[in-house]
């Protein structure tokens, strides 16, 4: 079980950030990522598993005016 946004989650091995991203249908250009509290740099997103009880934050950026 990981924790996304507040919300617990079932997750399947092998599960990076990249896919965890497409299966939540993230389709936002600019995400901040943070994996148990560290920001995760985008090129990153495909190597980095996710494990079991990590909590990660996915946050997108909107301007307003």
């Amino acid at each position: 079980m990981i924790r996304v946004n507040h919300r617990n989650m079932d997750f399947y091995e092998g599960m990076t950030l990249k896919s965890l991203i497409k299966d939540l249908k993230y389709s936002f250009p600019t995400l901040m990522v943070k994996v148990n509290g560290e920001l995760v740099p985008k090129e990153k997103y495909e190597e980095t598993r996710i494990r079991d009880g990590d909590d990660i934050n996915i946050i997108h950026p909107i301007a307003g005016g």
